[in-house]
């Protein structure tokens, strides 16, 4: 089998499984599935408002479920997992088919879609069409249309990002058909971003930061440029003059050297030597004289 084949081979039996388990698990609100090829099996995952019926009384529906899967889609060793929608407005699948049930019921159309829009967006959805086309009024069909909020269009995340349901009311005079498309809360779309208030007590405060800055970056700027004006020498005064006069260059008083008149000198080997009265000996008169203890 070609790559090709095989990829229209399993989108096809993706859409016949989807459209198995919408028709047998319609009552306990079926909401989508998913598929997941393992090396241990084929992992299928149903989404459901109500998972104690798809399960049922000992594991009797589920049970069922798997041998249908093996014997009617060949597939090898399934295993269903059950999971439960905690918020429904937000699946496309279970308002698709709650629209068509109330459409069946003898519900007007247009209020059947303006109260399945309300409800959509009021539980957080960021976007939501429902669209209702067939035999609504007269004897030829046509689509009315109910939109609310941000839906994309185009390219990859319109078909990623959007979830997307489908399901048929089936009337006396033909059948109504009820597409619904619904941009979930968790998702980021494209483009967008949000703006975050700053309180304003924090406001000021950074205002003010930054005009004390501002003044700092201009007076630093007005000081740098200041040019130095030439300092005038200090006159001095006459006062100052007279004590600068008057005060000693040296702090340190030197005494008047008196001579003794007694001292006897010679000449003894080309030597000058003295003696003092009171010492009976000549000396070298270069020698250091010892000064009297008192």
């Amino acid at each position: 089998m070609g790559v090709e084949k095989k990829f229209v081979k399993s989108g096809l039996d993706r859409a016949q499984i989807a459209e198995y388990f919408s028709k047998q698990l319609e009552r306990a609100g079926y909401g989508g599935m998913s598929i997941n090829r393992t090396p241990m099996g084929t992992q299928i995952t149903i989404f459901a408002e109500k998972p104690g019926m798809i399960i049922g009384k000992g594991g009797k529906t589920i049970h069922r479920l798997t041998h249908d899967l093996e014997s009617i889609f060949r597939i090898d060793n399934p295993q269903i997992d059950v999971q439960e929608v905690k918020v429904p407005e937000l699946n496309a699948q279970m308002m698709a088919s709650r629209l068509a049930a109330a459409i069946e019921r003898g519900l007007y159309f247009r209020k059947a879609g303006h109260n399945m829009l309300r409800r959509i967006m009021e539980a957080g959805a960021l976007g939501c069409e429902i669209d209702i086309s067939g035999k609504l009024t007269g004897p030829r069909k046509r689509t009315e249309k109910f939109v609310a909020g941000n839906i994309l269009h185009a390219g990859n995340p319109a078909m990623e990002l959007v979830d997307k349901g489908f399901a048929v009311a089936i009337k006396k005079l033909g059948v109504i058909g009820c597409r619904v498309r619904i941009v979930p809360p968790t998702i980021k779309l494209p483009g967008r971003f949000k703006t975050e208030k700053v309180p304003e007590g924090i406001k000021e405060a950074k205002e003010v930061k930054q005009a004390g800055i501002e003044e700092l970056v201009k007076a630093e700027a007005t000081v740098q440029t200041k040019p130095e004006a030439p300092v005038a020498p200090a006159e001095a005064k006459p006062e100052a003059i007279a004590s600068e006069q008057a005060t000693p260059e040296s702090s340190e008083v030197q005494e008047p050297q008196v001579q003794n008149t007694d001292v006897e000198e010679r000449m003894h080997d080309n030597i000058l030597e003295h003696k003092h009265p009171e010492y009976n000996y000549w000396h070298p008169a270069s020698r250091i004289h010892k000064k009297e203890e008192s």
